[in-house]
């Protein structure tokens, strides 16, 4: 470790070890997700890190101390969970009340009574079978959500139903910390100690919410209006990790909170702009986070029962998808989307692993018992990607089977629209028209000010940079009409045709052009269409003239047609 920058090492070993070996996950086309638990298994201290006595100079490429990686890694959590919340809506949330307070409330509760019941039954002790239900009840929202973002099916039924099934698990965070706290015998009140405890946290979400309110778009209109990317970056991180923060200070989990942040910035005109900007914290983070959980993996450690390891792993996973199956049927979903669901959530969670390590400094747990949890469920968020593919497999042939059970497509692929990057004079002339004729559009623009003024005039517009193609596809290029280039800087505007007609070779590209030079060069870059304003507007004043010089209407309109075909 550096004398000054703690954990230099192990970041460095990460990147390094994700900058090699990930090229090569990608090519043998493995998850990313099973990719980054089996290079956290090789690096780790449960991996090549047992050889360091042997082979001088592995210490230098493996990671030995995982405290620091482990609460880092916890930040991609944080942020997978915010930008999800920028994906979603309060209209969204309550329209899923009944799978999130409903659906995920019974899924706890029963799979959290069967587990603890037969954990009782081996002997367990009753407070430690109560806490071993409940946390081994809950799964990987990193992993499910990662899964689900990546397969574009988070707005489908069934990442529609899981999501809510996971959000519950987020919220049963408080009652299962402070069960932990009852059973070590830290807690003298119970039941006035449990009602603090979720008044305090009640409190909190609706300071988050109502503060957010009058606070979240005039900070971040400030910082866009100040033309400095760097502020307005810094702006957005104090507000999700200062939401963070403040749900963990009342024992809610930092992803809730940054969840609930996400939900505030999804209604403001720089949500796309701010997806794009957390995207690469988000990537690293997050493999940071999977790596952390691989290098939990001891198998030496219970290699003579390793049999047991597995075979409760297959246990757990076998039986929270029976009842998750039945009751997303009770439900009233198809078997289609029950089974995929069931299969997807079957596995056990990272909060287990923060639960069980909290149980053994409590008492509550015996270090065996702790340890050989911890070996079941990493083993099951191992096997997490296999089981969100043949989810998804098993869902999808039900729904060829049965006749009426089918699988709700994805919302992706939203009402095409005309998108409009620049939405000054020229941009909102174009977007007149089309509101017109009845065609839908989205504007995008870099100008805080404008963004505010237009979109409290119900102008469907989103702050951001139009020549970052990343940020287009969060709005939903690929499936637009067409793009329209407003953009009067010469070199924004080639590259973002350059970069659209690279990653959409189909989409009509139609562009402003300040002369014909400009034109022509947009129209190398890939430009469908480019007209040149200056000459256009030279061919209109002309026209007028020969008309005012006694020229019939139509003779003139030949010649200039003419004119604007030579030209």
């Amino acid at each position: 470790m550096h004398a000054e920058i703690p954990y230099l090492r192990e970041i460095l070993i990460f990147l390094a070890a994700a900058g090699l070996i990930m090229p090569l996950v990608r090519k043998l086309r493995i998850s990313p997700v099973l990719g980054f638990l089996c290079i956290g298994l090789l690096i780790g201290p449960y991996g090549l890190g047992r050889l360091t006595a042997l082979v001088p100079g592995l210490e230098l490429i493996v990671i030995t101390e995982t405290d620091g990686i482990e609460a880092i890694g916890e930040l991609g959590v944080v942020f997978l969970l915010f930008s999800i919340g920028l994906e979603m809506s309060f209209r969204q949330i309550w329209t899923m009340r009944k799978d999130v307070f409903g659906l995920g409330s019974a899924q706890i509760l029963a799979s959290a009574a069967v587990i603890g019941a037969i954990a009782h039954f081996l002997d367990t002790g009753l407070p430690a079978a109560i806490l071993l239900g409940l946390c081994l009840a809950l799964s990987s929202t990193a992993i499910v959500m990662q899964h689900l973002s990546e397969q574009l099916r988070l707005s489908s039924s069934a990442g529609r139903t899981a999501f809510g099934i996971l959000l519950m698990q987020d919220l049963a965070v408080v009652p299962i910390l402070f069960l932990v706290g009852v059973f070590a015998g830290q807690t003298v009140t119970a039941a006035g100690a449990a009602l603090m405890a979720f008044a305090e946290a009640a409190a909190v979400i609706l300071a988050i919410f109502l503060v957010g309110q009058f606070l979240v778009r005039p900070l971040l209109r400030y910082a866009g209006a100040s033309g400095s990317q760097e502020l307005f970056m810094a702006c957005v991180l104090l507000l999700i990790l200062g939401t963070s923060a403040l749900t963990a200070m009342t024992g809610l989990s930092m992803a809730l909170g940054a969840f609930l942040a996400g939900l505030i910035f999804s209604a403001t005109e720089y949500r796309h702009q701010i997806h794009n900007d957390i995207e690469p914290f988000k990537g690293l983070l997050l493999a940071l986070f999977f790596i952390s959980v691989g290098m939990r993996l001891d198998i030496a450690a219970v290699w003579d029962g390793i049999w047991l390891v597995f075979l409760a792993a297959g246990a757990l996973m076998a039986l929270k998808a029976a009842i998750l199956f039945l009751l997303v049927r009770v439900r009233g979903y198809s078997t289609a989307i029950a089974a995929e669901v069931a299969i997807l959530l079957a596995e056990g969670g990272e909060f287990a692993l923060i639960a069980v390590s909290a149980g053994l400094m409590a008492g509550v747990l015996s270090y065996g018992t702790a340890q050989f949890v911890v070996l079941v469920v990493v083993v099951t968020m191992f096997a997490a990607p296999g089981l969100a593919f043949a989810g998804r497999r098993i869902g999808s042939r039900l729904a060829a089977r049965n006749a009426g059970d089918k699988l709700e497509p994805d919302d992706r692929a939203a009402e095409n629209r005309v998108v409009i990057g620049g939405f000054g004079r020229v941009g909102r002339m174009i977007g007149k028209i089309l509101e017109d004729q009845r065609i839908s559009y989205m504007a995008v623009d870099c100008d805080a000010d404008l963004v505010a003024r237009e979109r409290n005039a119900g102008v469907p517009i989103h702050f951001g940079n139009a020549s970052n193609d990343r940020l287009l596809g969060q709005i939903g290029v690929s499936n637009a009409i067409a793009f329209v280039s407003t953009i009067d800087q010469r070199g924004d505007a080639e590259a973002v045709v350059k970069a659209l007609r690279k990653s959409h070779p189909h989409l009509p590209i139609f562009a402003r052009a300040k002369d014909p030079a400009h034109a022509r060069a947009l129209l190398n870059s890939g430009a469908t269409l480019a007209i040149p304003e200056t000459t256009e507007a030279s061919l209109q004043l002309s026209e007028a003239l020969l008309q005012a010089a006694g020229l019939p209407e139509e003779v003139a309109g030949l010649i200039i047609e003419q004119e604007r075909s030579e030209t």
